[in-house]
């Protein structure tokens, strides 16, 4: 199994970015898919979850109201849209496949991983 993660970059406070990750080697449709994140100097940290149709989310309450999971099963690819960001956000990301199709905050429900990309937000 392999995870693709693109999308990080800079930019200002207030901005907006949005991260994919393109997944292959499992029937990406039969498993949840998260995001984790890892500040500098901190540990890692759910962000994120989608269930494989789609039909169920859960976000950090960091995050809440500001960034949107989705996922596009016909792709293989899971996004993760962030508006309204802040420098508290500034962090490398991280696409996870869960182990099986149920929601999980926790690090070890996920099996396989994306490389991270960094997402830096300016003040």
């Amino acid at each position: 199994v392999q995870l693709q993660a693109s999308g990080g970059g800079l930019v200002q406070a207030g901005g907006s970015l949005r991260l994919s990750c393109v997944a292959s080697g499992r029937t990406f449709v039969n498993f949840g898919m998260g995001w984790f994140r890892r500040p500098a100097g901190k540990e890692r940290e759910f962000v994120a979850f989608i269930s494989g149709r789609g039909g169920s989310v859960s976000y950090a309450d960091s995050v809440k109201g500001r960034f949107t999971i989705s996922r596009d099963n016909a792709k293989n690819t899971v996004y993760l849209s962030m508006d309204s960001l802040k420098p508290d956000d500034t962090a490398v990301y991280y696409c996870a496949s869960c182990r099986g199709d149920y929601p999980s905050r926790h690090w070890y429900a996920y099996d396989y991983w994306g490389q991270g990309t960094l997402v830096t937000v300016s003040s």
